[in-house]
């Protein structure tokens, strides 16, 4: 029997050099500067000594890390000029250039993030990097589990494998066989920040419709609550009117801290074909809804219920684990996500309609019928399970 293989996400690295390393780019390049400022480290990581001392410094080249991609992502280039010395090695090329002095570096800093990368790119992913490590500690236990990395250029691998389940948006296997969707731009941006507060019972989101656009209270845990405020392009605001937005309209936490404000462009996809061969899409991939109903990922939750199911069925029955599991998939909740996708579009469209006639009847009508238990009921559990049909 062949495997299956679970392809996760690849986080992309940035590459910059010192005035030692002119001819290295990457990780390396990372891992000397992490020397410099931690002290001399054993970089030979085919030695395994000292676990919890080599720990201690994986810690501290992640953290680093961590904070140079933040501020990259955030555009704070006082504090990438920070992290070197000069003269400087900018090495993003083969020909990499030297910078004598922290204006040059920003200068340089600016064209690289501000021309040459997408807007709304995240490089803060890093900071999923524990969780990553629990993931692969739990999974290796598994007997099914192998990590495998791949090149862009060679897919013969998927051959060996009964099922691939892909989750990764951007690698080569999806731009290959899954680059047909549907696409719905809402020439609309989302703010998101995360706020933190004293502890409370912190179990249920809250959706305010604003003049300008929904703004969302979503929780994390008990002290942590994600923000994400939706406004048309014409609608722009500097992020200062946002902090300003989420204080004026929070009714529950005692707000300690506001994080940094970020931005992306807001989209609906949803996949045509759920599956190629034995190849499954999944999670992101295959559907993206507006955050106004802040379902995003109870989508995901859904689907991953459904697929460990089908698989399970399939396992106690004796039942191969191939490319059938990706047919009885898609059969069972493409068309369900497709009806609770347009559905969430639906809302966008019902409160867009009452904002360009500017009249509030439609949002009072809405509110008195939420107002009616049985009615509210039904609303609360297609949230929570999704279209049951």
């Amino acid at each position: 029997m062949k495997k299956l293989i679970l392809i996760l996400i690849v986080i992309p690295l940035i590459s910059f050099g010192q005035e030692q390393s002119n001819k290295k780019n990457g990780l390396e390049n990372l891992i000397k500067q992490a020397e410099k400022l931690v002290g001399n480290i054993d970089l030979d990581f085919n030695k395994k000594a000292k676990a919890q001392s080599d720990q201690s410094v994986e810690l501290t080249i992640i953290n680093l890390w961590k904070n140079y991609s933040k501020a990259f992502e955030y555009k704070d280039y006082d504090k990438l000029a920070s992290y070197f010395y000069y003269p400087s090695t900018f090495g993003v090329s083969s020909n990499p250039s030297i910078l004598n002095n922290k204006n040059e570096l920003i200068d340089r800093y600016k064209i690289v993030r501000e021309q040459n990368m997408q807007e709304g790119y995240k490089y803060s992913l890093l900071e999923n990097y524990e969780f990553y490590q629990l993931l692969e500690h739990h999974l290796s236990k598994n007997k099914y589990f192998k990590l495998k990395y791949f090149s862009d250029k060679n897919l013969s691998f998927i051959d060996n494998y009964d099922l691939v389940v892909n989750c990764d948006p951007s690698n080569a296997i999806t731009k290959k066989y899954f680059s047909k969707k549907l696409v719905k731009n809402y020439n609309s941006n989302a703010y998101t920040t995360i706020i933190s507060h004293e502890k409370i019972v912190n179990d249920t989101a809250v959706q305010i419709f604003t003049n300008n656009g929904p703004l969302a209270f979503l929780p994390i845990s008990d002290f942590k609550t994600s923000i994400v405020y939706s406004i048309p392009f014409s609608m722009n605001q500097n992020k200062s009117d946002i902090k300003k937005l989420i204080l004026d309209k929070n009714i529950k936490y005692k707000i300690k801290k506001i994080e940094k404000i970020n931005s992306f462009e807001l989209k609906s996809l949803s996949l045509r074909n759920y599956y190629y061969n034995n190849i499954l899409a999944f999670g992101d991939m295959l559907h993206k809804i507006h955050p106004l109903a802040g379902q995003g990922f109870n989508m995901t939750i859904r689907d991953i219920k459904i697929l460990v199911n089908i698989i399970i069925n399939k396992f106690e029955l004796g039942l191969p684990i191939d490319k059938s599991v990706n047919i009885e998939f898609q059969n069972n909740v493409k068309y369900k996500n497709l009806i609770f996708s347009n559905g969430v579009d639906l809302i966008y469209e019902f409160f867009n309609i009452e904002k360009n006639i500017k009249s509030k009847y439609l949002s009072q009508s809405v509110k008195l019928i939420s107002n009616h238990p049985k009615i509210n009921k039904i609303f609360k559990k297609i949230a929570d399970e999704g279209i049951l049909i």
